[in-house]
């Protein structure tokens, strides 16, 4: 299996759990590589609570992680 496939499935695994997100790749020289964008913004008052619209990390794995820690954050304010 290569690279490119793992990344296709780690891809349809966060659309699967996490399907409020469209999520990019951009290979920009000191910038993220994977990118979460939210199809809906937050409210004032979730972006208070330390939620986000856009996510960036320089791997899948990473975006993952963030994006589970994101929704704690969502979950534990009772959004």
């Amino acid at each position: 299996m290569t690279e490119h496939d793992l990344e296709r499935r780690l891809i349809d695994l966060l659309i699967s759990t996490h399907p409020g997100w469209r999520y990019e790749q951009r290979d920009l020289p000191g910038l993220p590589r994977w990118w979460a964008i939210r199809y809906c913004p937050l409210r004032p008052d979730q972006r208070g609570a330390g939620a986000r619209d856009v996510l960036g990390r320089t791997s899948l794995r990473r975006l993952a992680g963030a994006l589970t820690r994101h929704d704690e954050i969502l979950h534990n304010r009772r959004y």
